[in-house]
């Protein structure tokens, strides 16, 4: 490792942790290396998990042994609460075990209409705005404003069985509410983090009178009282259903009292109400915005690859009906999960643009690591961007967008990588995301409706590349992109 900086430690950047990036320069010029110890500003400390079997340690064998640092959970909790993304220990344990019926395969198969939905309803208004307006060339869309809307919708849904409309009512109050939340933070916010983390209790920075507080502290309010009344009329509905079964009544209830997540969560009994509101708000937050950018992500790298972006359209011609010409048709889990080239595309680019990048954990105790001391308070990084394009691990051509290297025999899981922590989008392990089956089905109903009808073309295809990192890290820009209909379809 590099001389470091009293100042910057081995970065350059005066922020908390280190780009993927660099992670993967490192891993590269330090190939048999299992960690990586390396330093932030300030001389902070961090190790980079970076071999399988350091992995396998930090996120199965020993994942209590770690818990998210006290920077994260205070970040967070102010926006999820206490739901699965953030509890720890045996409370993690107790609330996994309940949500796990809810994101089952089982369950989630049943979802796949309502995500094949939304996106025929996105898909459908694109085209009508681009019939609307005028005849020229340059009909640019924006697809992070459309895939943030209709994941939103989409995953409401599907956890709540309530749909926002945020698609046909983008300025609804819930929607607002939701988009100043879920800001990024301005450089001025974020340095004042900074030096509050050094100086002072992190709590101390979310009490002071900024106005990025206050917009957070109002958002959170708003939309936990929404969540908070869904919790109790889903409640009511439900042990309404379980009166009128006993009492053989004719009355019926919407399919969707059956297969959202809540319904899953409260028929468990396990979670209090505002445990249950905890799980909306992080349902919202982590599953929203990953598959948003991970959308977002797709149209980049198709607009990049005409030639991907065509066999794909031909596979989704050939094997789905249109949502405009066929609106009733009926979408199975197992129709879309049949698809090997739309898999593969959605695979690779949850491979090679992870929507959330880099994630750190804490020793929550004395522990071990592939035989190395780890002192409890040390700070770990796991860098899905670097172990997804490592070439110890991929091969040589880990730095190249090929959903190829999915398709084939014994390859629609792996990518051709010889062990499964080569991909870390979804991490594993008991902290592994809940939702990966639930993300994976959404994305790729949307990435097919939008292939199936468009062509797509980025609007300044030589520009150089920027992102945005919030939540997730997705193009600055959102994906200007041009949208011509392709007939036939």
């Amino acid at each position: 490792m590099q001389e470091r900086s009293w100042i910057k430690g081995n970065t350059q950047s005066l922020f908390i942790e280190s780009p993927g990036s660099r992670c993967l320069r490192w891993m590269q010029e330090m190939p048999d290396a299992e960690l990586i110890r390396y330093y932030l500003v300030g001389n902070m400390e961090r190790v980079l998990v970076v071999s399988p079997k350091a992995l396998s340690e930090v996120l199965v064998l020993k994942s209590y042994d770690f818990r998210k640092p006290d920077l994260a959970r205070f970040s967070l909790k102010r926006i999820t609460g206490n739901g699965i993304l953030l509890a720890e220990g045996d409370e993690h344990k107790r609330q996994r075990k309940n949500l796990m019926p809810a994101f089952a395969y089982r369950h989630i198969k049943n979802l796949y209409p309502v995500f094949w939905a939304k996106a025929a309803e996105m898909v459908q208004m694109i085209g009508d705005e681009l019939r609307g307006e005028s005849t020229s060339e340059d009909k640019t869309i924006i697809a992070g404003d459309w895939a943030s809307r209709a994941t939103l919708d989409a995953i409401s849904i599907a956890s709540m069985g309530r749909d926002f409309d945020t698609l046909r009512d983008p300025d609804n109050e819930l929607n607002n509410h939701y988009r100043r939340l879920l800001m990024e933070p301005s450089v001025a916010v974020r340095i004042l983090f900074l030096v509050a983390m050094f100086l002072v209790d992190l709590r101390f920075f979310q009490m002071l009178p900024l106005k990025r507080n206050r917009e957070i502290k109002e958002a959170s309010v708003y939309i936990r009282t929404v969540a908070r009344q869904l919790v109790r009329e889903k409640k009511e509905r439900l042990e309404k259903k379980t009166r009128d079964a006993n009492s053989n009544s004719t009355d019926t209830v919407t399919a969707s009292d059956d297969i959202d997540i809540m319904s899953v969560a409260l028929t468990s009994g396990g979670f209090s109400e505002e445990n249950l509101v905890d799980q909306m708000m992080t349902f919202l937050a982590a599953g929203h915005e990953t598959t948003a950018s991970a959308f977002q992500w797709v149209v980049y790298a198709l607009c990049k690859h005409p030639e991907i972006q065509s066999r794909l359209r031909d596979e989704i011609r050939a094997n789905l009906p249109s949502p405009s010409a066929s609106p009733e048709a009926t979408i199975s889990a197992s129709i879309i999960d049949s698809l090997p080239y739309l898999n593969a595309v959605c695979n690779e680019t949850l491979r090679f643009y992870p929507s959330v990048p880099l994630t750190v954990r804490e020793a929550a105790r004395d522990t071990t690591i592939v035989g190395q001391h780890i002192p409890k308070g040390s700070i770990l990084v796991l860098a899905p961007e670097a172990t997804n394009r490592s070439k110890e691990l991929w091969g040589p051509d880990a730095d190249k967008f090929d959903p190829e290297r999915w398709m084939g025999p014994g390859r629609a899981n792996t990518g051709g990588a010889d062990t499964n922590y080569a991909f870390l989008s979804f991490l594993h392990g008991p902290r592994g995301c809940i939702g990966q089956g639930f993300a994976k089905g959404e994305l790729a109903c949307m990435v097919a409706v939008t292939v199936g009808r468009f062509e797509m073309e980025l609007k300044h295809p030589d520009a150089e590349l920027k992102t945005r990192r919030g939540v997730t890290v997705s193009p600055i820009d959102g994906v200007e992109a041009k949208f011509k209909v392709v007939e036939g379809w």
